[in-house]
């Protein structure tokens, strides 16, 4: 009888250890590979990286779209640029321009 609690008690340890070992791992597991862990945070950095030059490259771009409405507003009206517009919108080309038909691909 002594021997059989004994053994219980051994193996309730060893229970306790193993459960206690495997709720370490899948937390460790987790920290590393989680949705929150390592890993996802040099993503997210990375990620963060290119949005970052991408928001850089778009505000210069508006800052590029600005400059151009500014140089057709009704105040100060740029003609080579109102000119470029009109012959866009319009499909017009000036007789004396030079105009290259690529084909079709």
């Amino acid at each position: 009888m002594v021997t059989r609690s004994r053994l219980k008690s051994i193996l309730t340890g060893i229970a306790l250890y193993a459960i206690a070992a495997a709720v370490i791992g899948y937390f460790w597991v987790n920290a590393y590979t989680g949705r929150y862990g390592l890993d996802a945070q040099q993503e997210l950095d990375q990620e963060i990286i290119s949005l970052t030059s991408e928001l850089q490259r778009l505000k210069k771009e508006r800052v590029e779209g600005e400059h151009r409405v500014s140089l057709l507003r009704s105040d100060s009206i740029d003609p080579d640029m109102l000119d470029e517009r009109v012959r866009f919108q319009l499909d017009y080309v000036n007789p004396a321009d030079l105009v290259r038909m690529n084909p079709p691909r």
